[in-house]
């Protein structure tokens, strides 16, 4: 885990690693599928993608531009 980003970012995952979170391992190529979360400041999962093919992956643009939908959300109730 990569902590110098503000926020986690894993690589070199391992099968174990993968059943602790729930991801899908290829056993033909033997790897690990991507499995992708937006987490709360808390560390709640928000939301979260598992697939094995490009279809249905988090776009980055898109998802940044999500989170930045919600954090404006949240304060706007804030202020209300």
């Amino acid at each position: 885990m990569s902590r110098d980003l503000g926020f986690p970012v894993a690589y070199g995952m391992t099968r174990a690693d993968g059943d602790a979170m729930g991801a899908w391992w290829e056993q033909r190529r033997d790897h690990i599928q991507p499995s992708e979360f937006v987490l709360t400041q808390t560390g709640k999962v928000m939301m979260s993608t598992y697939s094995n093919s490009p279809i249905g992956r988090m776009d980055p643009a898109e998802a940044l531009t999500l989170i930045r939908f919600l954090n404006a959300q949240r304060a706007k109730a804030k202020k209300d």
